[in-house]
């Protein structure tokens, strides 16, 4: 049984929704973004810095306070990568034109 007026009534746990536009708003303002935005350039320049042969099989998937992981297909890859981390991590520097990576992990996977 339904009352006058009750689809009138104020749900007190909606009012406490904060609205998107209200999130993101706050998120741009706060200059301590969790992740430089400039970081995203490692994507871009990764083919070009590492190879044609070595993208198809190792590929960025983060970075955080200068820390890359890269996802590579197979052990073969893996060692020969950790091998050429210091200058995979010298050259990604060079290109970005900032110190941005400061160690590289490789891990297997697809």
């Amino acid at each position: 049984m339904r009352f006058i007026g009750e689809e009138f009534r104020v749900n007190k746990r909606k009012e406490s929704l904060t609205s998107l536009k209200d999130i993101i708003s706050r998120i741009f303002q706060d200059t301590a973004l969790p992740f430089n935005p400039e970081d995203g350039k490692i994507w871009r320049v990764w083919e070009e810095v590492v190879g044609l042969a070595v993208s198809r099989n190792a590929k960025p998937v983060w970075i955080q306070k200068g820390r890359l992981r890269v996802r590579v297909s197979d052990p073969i890859w893996l060692q020969e990568l950790g091998l050429a981390a210091d200058s995979i991590r010298q050259k990604l520097n060079k290109k970005l034109g900032r110190e941005a990576v400061e160690k590289i992990e490789f891990r297997l996977g697809a």
